[in-house]
C-alpha cells in the first residue's frame, strides 16, 4: 500500500486505484472503437419514421460516445496525477479530498465544494 500525500489516514492503495483504472481505460478503449466503427444507417432510403429513429439511435451513441470520452479523459488525467504524486489533491483549493469520495470516485480531481462550484458555473 502507498502511502498518500495530504490523506488524513494515508490508506488509499494506489497501486490498486492505479490497475482498476488501467482495466477501466481498456474497456472505454474498446467501447469507444466500437461506437465510432459502429453502423446505425443503411444506405438506402429511409421513410420518415426510419429517418427519425436512425436520427434518434446516432443521437443516443454521440450522447453515449461523449460520457464515455469525459470519463477516458478523467482517468488519463487522475493516472498523472499518480504518476506525479498530486493524486487525491484537489485541483482548486489545494486541500486533500475525502478517502470516500476517492473511493466511491476515484477519478476525481476536485473536493466535493469545489465540483458543486465548478459544476455551477458549467450551468451558467
Amino acid at each position: 500500500m502507498i502511502e498518500m500525500k495530504n490523506s488524513p489516514s494515508g490508506k488509499i492503495n494506489l497501486d490498486e486505484v492505479k490497475r482498476e483504472m488501467l482495466v477501466r481505460k481498456d474497456e472505454l478503449e474498446n467501447e469507444l472503437a466500437e461506437l465510432a466503427s459502429e453502423k446505425i444507417s443503411t444506405d438506402q432510403v429511409l421513410d420518415p419514421g426510419d429517418q427519425a429513429s436512425t436520427s434518434s439511435l446516432e443521437a443516443l451513441r454521440s450522447s453515449l460516445q461523449n460520457n464515455e470520452f469525459e470519463e477516458y479523459t478523467r482517468i488519463i488525467g487522475a493516472l498523472e496525477m499518480i504518476e506525479n504524486g498530486t493524486y487525491g489533491i484537489c485541483l482548486e483549493c489545494d486541500v486533500a479530498i475525502a478517502e470516500k469520495r476517492l473511493h466511491a470516485y476515484p477519478n476525481a480531481s476536485r473536493c466535493v465544494a469545489c465540483q458543486e462550484a465548478y459544476e455551477e458555473k458549467q450551468e451558467m
